[in-house]
């Protein structure tokens, strides 16, 4: 038994006979027949008897079901960043968090394409309950972070997980994709949480803070969709945030949210791989001696690059002019781009509810309002 049995994904050895007792399960049917549009069922059982390893799934099968996804409900996926990373080198990605199953598997299609070292990526227990999920997560080398442990549990679920991504990243030469933090962004304001930096920390050893997180080669990465197909869906708890009132999940919230993210329609998208984190690190190590203030300058670091690096789309500017009811930023959108996002807008909430309205405008716009205050701290 090793200690990351409970979170690890299958061995190449293991991945042959879990993917054949869910080879007839209903929702492998649906994902095969949305991924293989003009292929019967005997096609793809016949084919996941010649798969044993996860990069022969992911390549031959996850690799195909992205670019349905792409196809049917985006206008394409461009990268940019990506020619300056060692295509023999591992690397922590730390990205911004917008969509549940898409995030780290367009980053995947885009390792793949590049011929990178395809990520193993972090995913919450609470998202993969269901039998299914839960093997085709570890078929697609996701590794599980425990949630809703109790306080004592959580320290050494936490340890645990630092050593595995250590090992990823120092032993195996597997590159890790996190989110910057716990849960997806639903404001649009993206920022690193300091306890995911101390949970990777907890691996550090004898060695210095920075000098560890020079380790692990950490490329902040920044994800943008021009349409987020679950805004309308993180409405509810946006609002209940607004009001001091405690969100409570319903118990097919998640699900829900996987399938919108995936059907839902995203239009263009862009992925950037930031620089990798080195001299920065150097610079922290000078200025702070304190641990607590060496990781608020790592994560301002990240959040820094990703801020920086973040497509702006016409529709974050639309949404800025419509929330501050301004023209400030009409020459990077046409008329029918904006007639289009206020359809979408009237369609996707009640828009006479005005509290809700600025919540869904604002969700756009504060990554506008977030580049403009960095280019005023910039020059200031």
């Amino acid at each position: 038994m090793s200690k990351f049995d409970e979170i690890r994904p299958f061995y190449d050895e293991e991945v042959n006979d879990a993917l054949l007792s869910v080879a007839k399960h209903p929702m492998m049917k649906a994902l095969m027949s949305f991924t293989f549009p003009n292929k019967d069922e005997d096609f793809w059982i016949n084919e996941f008897k010649n798969v044993h390893s996860i990069n022969d799934f992911q390549s031959r099968f996850i690799s195909q079901t992205v670019l349905q996804i792409l196809d049917r409900s985006s206008e394409g996926l461009t990268t940019s960043g990506f020619d300056q990373l060692d295509k023999n080198t591992s690397y922590l990605f730390i990205s911004n968090h917008r969509d549940i199953v898409l995030d780290t598997s367009l980053l995947n299609l885009a390792l793949l394409n590049g011929g990178f070292v395809m990520t193993s990526s972090a995913i919450g227990d609470n998202l993969v309950k269901r039998p299914f999920l839960h093997i085709l997560a570890k078929l697609n080398r996701n590794f599980l972070v425990q949630r809703g442990v109790s306080i004592r549990e959580q320290l050494n679920s936490s340890k645990t997980l630092s050593e595995y991504i250590f090992q990823l990243l120092t032993q195996e030469n597997r590159s890790v994709w996190m989110a910057q933090r716990e849960g997806r962004t639903k404001d649009g304001n993206d920022a690193t949480q300091q306890g995911v930096l101390k949970m990777l920390a907890m691996s550090a050893g004898e060695q210095s803070l920075t000098d560890f997180f020079k380790t692990l080669k950490i490329v902040p990465l920044s994800i943008s969709y021009e349409y987020d197909p679950t805004d309308a869906l993180k409405m509810p708890q946006l609002m209940a945030n607004s009001r001091n009132e405690v969100y409570v999940k319903d118990d097919n919230e998640d699900f829900t949210t996987m399938l919108s993210g995936v059907l839902g329609q995203k239009k263009r998208i862009h992925l950037h791989a930031g620089k990798v984190l080195d001299n920065e690190l150097d610079n922290i190590a000078s200025q702070h001696d304190n641990k607590n203030k060496q990781l608020q300058a790592i994560a301002q670091i990240i959040d820094d690059s990703i801020i920086y690096n973040y497509k702006l789309w016409p529709t974050k500017y639309i949404a800025y002019d419509l929330l501050y009811k301004t023209d400030q930023f009409s020459e990077h959108y046409t008329e029918d781009e904006k007639q289009l996002f206020e359809r979408r807008l009237e369609m996707r909430i009640d828009s006479s509810d005005e509290a809700m309205k600025q919540s869904f405008l604002a969700m756009y716009a504060n990554p506008v309002i977030n580049k403009m205050k960095q280019t005023e701290n910039t020059s200031a």
